[in-house]
């Protein structure tokens, strides 16, 4: 495999984030907005989630988008699944009766970390809710068949890693799963490999661009700032050939 271009860290602070969404004219920093966290090897409790077209809706439910920050989105995930009752935005989820029937209430898997799905997990709407929903409910990767190809792509940049494998390999890690209290997945990014206790090894597929971004923690916007010292240079240089640009208008 080729070895990935070698590129100096970006600066992360908020005047930075900020300048990178487009300096002089935005709003002031936003606080949730930050550089991905890291993947490079992931140990974690496998829950088994055994449905197949799971949606964006039942991930997240519609009525949760009225948020307009990214986080707090975890206490909600599955939340039509995962609880008794109507869920609404501000409800206090710790009061909520929840169902014993659902996977993740078992506890067994309350600290799963790795979710096993069936084929076409993620369809429906391009919501990007759905994958901040998984992260902060703790998840750090998904292994299914297939994905939704939006949904697919929204995990990688959000530092969700969504691992494809067959479906003889995911029908055999679901009997690992149930069979085996506590079983447990090594998600290897860097090999490109997921491991179970016994050394069984299951290869998955990775663009190297994906892969750069999540072993380093690019978002959108830490890649961009890789650039930062250009683009200021740039918006100097711009500032003094066009300084009408800099103008505010008045009324």
């Amino acid at each position: 495999m080729r070895p990935a271009t070698r590129f100096s860290a970006p600066r992360t602070d908020a005047t930075d984030r900020e300048f990178a969404m487009g300096a002089g004219w935005m709003p002031a920093p936003q606080p949730d907005r930050r550089i991905m966290e890291k993947f490079t090897v992931h140990t974690g409790v496998v829950a088994p989630l055994d449905r197949e077209n799971v949606d964006t809706d039942a991930i997240i439910p519609k009525q949760f988008l009225k948020s307009i920050k990214r986080t707090g989105f975890g206490p909600n995930a599955f939340d039509e699944w995962r609880y008794l009752d109507h869920g609404e935005p501000g409800q206090d989820n710790s009061k909520r009766p929840l169902n014993p029937d659902f996977v993740l209430n078992q506890p067994r898997y309350q600290s799963a970390s790795v979710l096993l799905a069936r084929k076409n997990f993620g369809c429906g709407s391009s919501r990007e809710h759905a994958p901040w929903a998984l992260q902060q409910y703790g998840f750090r990767a998904i292994i299914a068949p297939s994905f939704a190809d939006i949904f697919f792509n929204n995990c990688y940049k959000n530092g969700l890693l969504p691992i494809v494998l067959t479906e003889q390999q995911v029908d055999h890690l679901f009997n690992e799963t149930v069979a085996f209290n506590g079983f447990e997945v090594t998600v290897d990014l860097d090999a490109q490999v997921v491991r179970t206790g016994d050394g069984r090894e299951y290869p998955f597929e990775i663009t190297a661009f994906r892969k750069y971004c999540l072993l380093n923690g690019f978002d959108d916007i830490g890649l961009t700032l890789r650039h930062a010292d250009k683009i200021r240079q740039f918006e100097a240089e711009r500032l003094v050939k066009q300084p009408w640009l800099n103008t505010k208008l008045v009324g």
